[in-house]
């Protein structure tokens, strides 16, 4: 009996030892989820505040027609029972009750549709914005591209950052941030009060533009052009994901927001433009090996790591890139295609989004990493050769 106790109270140690990690690792992310979460996002536009009042004022009538039919219902069978000798009235209709039964539900109706009508016509009216950014969804990252307004331009990639993506495969997620999953390389950056119009479409599959703050949910289709709207209230982060099933990928594909001020902005516009120039390489530069592995390895880390594995192995169908015969090749033609058009019906993407200088560095990287060490190097001008055909 004694050892069962011990054994019992061990068992507890470690089941309080356990949530206590839990509840350590399980945080709330202003602008994003929070623990124990059972309403909608907090709002930061007026879109949302809007979605807000008709969620509630939807679930506040359904309620109370369910309590009051369910309760008139009750009280029927309750006080018409056998038991205390009621009987059934013999009529075949009354006009009253279907007038009343018919009227009364398609006035609840009319008052429920116009304020959702109303904020339904809101959220379409994309006119008059400040500000116009494409979003396009990769697999599985997001791609932004600043077309009208401050900014109008810049464009990048945003990826998630690699430290969560190795802590989700290790699965040693005990320390995870508060924006576990959720942390990006480059947020989308707006200004606070200037009306946002997202043009959303995808290079792939269908991926789906959210960020519940926002009150937003745009399809992001290949071959189409959809579009939404945003305008923030408060200076912030926040945080949404791809809401459309969209490969293997699909949880690592995370949306951040970040809303600052009219003057910050302009800064980081300044910033960014400035680093945009210095990233502006001729595809017909020479690299020499030395200069261009570096960058390579950046590229490779951001971008095919996630797959291939930091070390090149593979994993599962992925075939590895150390000791593959295609990338230890003299001809550089069959892997420069791979990177820009894709392999194996879309299980390898296309990386045709990322610039002639990095397509290059990071071919050239694979060709030296690991095992590889052929000594060969793929210049940009290659890359763009190969672009149109």
């Amino acid at each position: 009996m004694k050892s069962i106790s011990n054994k019992l109270a061990s068992l507890l140690l470690m089941a309080g030892a356990w949530v206590g990690t839990a509840a350590q690792a399980v945080q709330d992310l202003p602008g994003g989820p929070a623990v124990n979460q059972l309403n909608l996002a907090p709002p930061v536009t007026r879109i949302a505040e809007e979605q807000q009042f008709l969620h509630w004022m939807m679930l506040i009538i359904c309620t109370v027609i369910f309590i009051a039919v369910f309760a008139v219902m009750f009280y029927s069978i309750w006080k018409h029972r056998k038991s205390r000798g009621a009987k059934p009235a013999n009529f075949h209709e009354s006009v009253t009750v279907e007038v009343i039964w018919t009227i009364v539900p398609f006035i609840i109706v009319i008052l429920m549709a116009l304020p959702a009508t109303k904020v339904l016509v809101a959220q379409k009216d994309t006119t008059n914005a400040d500000l116009t950014i494409k979003v396009t969804g990769y697999q599985w990252k997001w791609g932004y591209d600043y077309i009208t307004g401050e900014g109008q331009g810049l464009a990048y990639i945003a990826t998630l950052d690699s430290s969560h993506r190795r802590m989700s495969d290790s699965g040693n997620v005990a320390n995870a941030p508060a924006d576990y999953l959720l942390k990006v390389d480059n947020p989308l950056v707006v200004p606070v009060g200037k009306k946002v119009r997202v043009i959303t479409t995808a290079n792939d599959v269908i991926h789906s533009f959210m960020v519940p703050a926002f009150g937003i949910k745009q399809d992001a289709i290949p071959g189409f052009v959809r579009d939404t709207w945003f305008r923030a209230d408060k200076v912030g982060d926040y945080y949404g994901q791809c809401a459309e099933l969209c490969g293997k990928e699909h949880a690592y594909m995370p949306i951040h927001v970040k809303v600052v001020s009219a003057a910050d902005y302009t800064q980081w516009v300044a910033g960014e433009k400035k680093k945009a120039a210095a990233k502006a390489d001729d595809p017909n530069k020479v690299w020499t090996l030395q200069d261009i592995l570096p960058r390579g390895e950046k590229v490779y880390a951001a971008n095919c790591a996630a797959c291939h594995q930091a070390n090149g192995k593979g994993a599962g169908p992925i075939k590895p890139l150390d000791g593959s015969a295609i990338v230890k090749s003299d001809d550089h033609t069959q892997q420069i295609h791979t990177v820009l058009k894709g392999a194996a019906n879309g299980a390898m993407p296309s990386w045709a989004q990322l610039s002639d200088t990095d397509l290059a560095a990071v071919v050239s990287y694979t060709k030296n990493a690991w095992s590889n060490k052929t000594g060969q190097i793929v210049q940009p001008s290659e890359i763009l050769a190969q672009r149109g055909k």
